[in-house]
């Protein structure tokens, strides 16, 4: 019995079978616990020999090829090796809270989605969802009434992510009132209650005829559309409304088929025919740029300008006559 312990494997099969276990055990936990520095020496990843489930290697892959990156042009921008990045989407390599929050940094991926990252490896969200009109957010919400107010007597207003409008100024109240009754024409061009402004804009009941270059106008709304459920796929509500959109009767049949995307433009021009008189105006989008609450984050501000005399004439007289 000594001379077995001491120099062969145990016959026992009972025995074999422990001691097999046994290595496997303690090789699988020497490499489980040990730990390699990433490439700039500050974060750290757990190194694997065998694979397991990558939900984070996968959402990481799925949004860097949405990018359009290789995993070269990723590490360089991350300052991580094209190893590493390649580890960590395969499952060979766990990711720290840190390595996350900077790779979602570099592919611009929206803070809700940073949050699933962060999940599908095994970490707390660190992005807050806090509604518009609570306490936390009051000095988000002030500061958006006081552009608001400061852009009178002309129109801007506040929408979300999927374009529902949020918060408004007198001067859009008054703006959208020129269509009629606003709470009817609101529940004509969106029954759901949303007030979604780009089916206020879209509908044969809303904006649309008013538009004389809706041509150029739906183009550069849908492109602009299609840009942003490119860059957050999984944003259904955003996608439905795209879909939507496409299959209006105002819209080209070849549009909903092909890609519509054209180089974004700084502003959006507008000319809208009243009573006989052209207005025009345009508008700019104003996001928060370093948000770190998903409900600021999405928020979008639209302002609108009037780009000739006349049209700030009409609007000042608008005002007054209110």
């Amino acid at each position: 019995m000594f001379a077995n312990s001491r120099g062969r494997q145990p016959n026992h099969p009972t025995i074999t079978v422990w001691l097999a276990i046994f290595r496997q055990t303690i090789t699988l936990e020497v490499i489980a616990t040990g730990t390699a520095n990433s490439d700039n020496g500050i974060m750290s990843t757990t190194t694997l020999t065998q694979k397991h489930d990558n939900g984070f290697g996968r959402l990481l892959r799925s949004w860097r090829e949405r990018r359009k990156r290789s995993q070269l042009e990723l590490s360089l921008e991350a300052d991580v090796s094209q190893r590493h990045v390649s580890f960590l989407e395969s499952g060979r390599a766990k990711p720290s809270r840190e390595m996350i929050l900077q790779l979602a940094e570099v592919l611009d991926i929206p803070l809700r989605d940073r949050n699933l990252l962060l999940n599908s490896a095994g970490f707390t969200a660190v992005y807050p969802a806090r509604p518009l009109h609570s306490e936390e957010m009051s000095a988000v919400r002030q500061a958006l009434d006081l552009t608001l107010q400061h852009h009178n007597p002309y129109p801007a207003m506040v929408v979300d992510r999927a374009w529902n409008l949020l918060l408004q100024n007198t001067a859009a109240m008054r703006f959208i009132n020129l269509l009629g009754d606003a709470e009817a024409k609101w529940q004509a061009v969106d029954p759901s209650g949303l007030r979604n402004v780009m089916r206020l804009t879209f509908s044969a009941d809303g904006m649309q005829p008013l538009i004389s270059n809706w041509p150029e106008v739906a183009g550069l709304l849908l492109s602009r559309l299609q840009r942003e459920v490119a860059a957050d796929p999984d944003h259904q509500q955003l996608s439905e409304l795209y879909d939507e959109l496409c299959q209006l009767p105002s819209i080209p049949e070849r549009w909903r088929s092909d890609s519509i995307l054209t180089a974004p433009e700084p502003v959006l021009p507008l000319e809208l025919q009243w009573n006989g008189a052209t207005l025009r105006i345009f508008s700019m989008i104003s996001t928060f740029g370093t948000a770190l609450d998903i409900t600021a984050d999405e928020l979008r501000v639209e302002t609108f300008f009037p780009a000739d005399d006349f049209s700030a004439q009409f609007f000042q007289s608008l005002a007054v006559a209110s």
